[in-house]
């Protein structure tokens, strides 16, 4: 089973990705004031890899930013291309 917690202190967060109890990857970001978060890096363990768990990060802060109405600056090159990929995603995109 996958599921991912937020840890999110109000300077800075992750999201964390866990394969039934292990760790398998985390996407990391720090606050640009109070309504934007840049997306620093994205980490999915090597085992782990091919299983589209760094997508599933991605659209974990997507529901995040939208619901907290806040916008996303991708300076990580993954969430960078598939925010470059996705036209649906300009509207959160800072």
């Amino acid at each position: 089973m996958v599921k991912i917690e937020l840890e999110d202190n109000a300077k800075n967060g992750r999201f964390v990705l866990y394969e039934d109890a292990a760790k398998a990857g985390e996407m990391t970001f720090y606050r640009n004031g109070d309504d934007t978060i840049t997306i620093d890096h994205t980490n999915v363990g090597e085992a782990f890899g091919g299983k589209g768990y760094g997508k599933q990060l991605v659209k974990a802060a997507i529901s995040f930013a939208r619901s907290s109405n806040i916008k996303i600056a991708p300076e990580c090159p993954f969430v960078k291309a598939v925010f470059d990929k996705d036209d649906t995603l300009q509207d959160i995109k800072a």
